[in-house]
């Protein structure tokens, strides 16, 4: 038997005259950010700015208030989180969150370089999950992969 993960409630169909879908974004991005590792390599990357005794993982998995991961504009999207646990999980206070963004904007240069090593990590997981349909599938110096920027208008 295998081991069950993933979001919680599960996405389902809803026949209700309502011409609404509020959090699907919000559940393809948590689902897309927890399969290609991109949560826990942001929270492993940022890991020296949390705090020892911390509750919430602030810098970066998404469900657990994060910050880094989501790219909170302000503390009302933080609130929209808030409203939907079954989705996110516990999102951190206003307060908590304040301190994370001060924390993080005190070591900008530093921070920035570990979230770019996060995100080379889930990218490589992407295109490893992707195999043969991944861009760099079967590229070498021979056949090299060519992107073409010219416009075609």
């Amino acid at each position: 038997m295998s081991k069950r993960s993933g979001l919680y409630p599960h996405v389902r169909v809803d026949t209700a005259d309502v011409p609404a879908v509020a959090q699907a974004g919000g559940v393809l991005l948590t689902r897309t950010a927890r399969v290609a590792g991109l949560d826990v390599a942001l929270s492993d990357a940022l890991s020296s700015w949390r705090k020892p005794l911390a509750r919430h993982d602030p810098q970066g998995r998404p469900g657990f208030g994060g910050v880094a991961g989501v790219g909170w504009g302000c503390l009302l999207d933080a609130s929209l989180l808030r409203a939907e646990p079954g989705i996110y999980g516990l999102v951190a206070s206003d307060a908590t969150i304040s301190r994370s963004i001060a924390t993080l904007a005190a070591d900008v240069g530093a921070v920035e370089k570990a979230v770019a090593s996060a995100r080379a990590t889930a990218r490589a997981r992407v295109w490893e999950l992707a195999g043969k349909h991944a861009p760099n599938h079967a590229i070498s110096a021979a056949d090299p992969l060519v992107i073409d920027l010219t416009p075609r208008w």
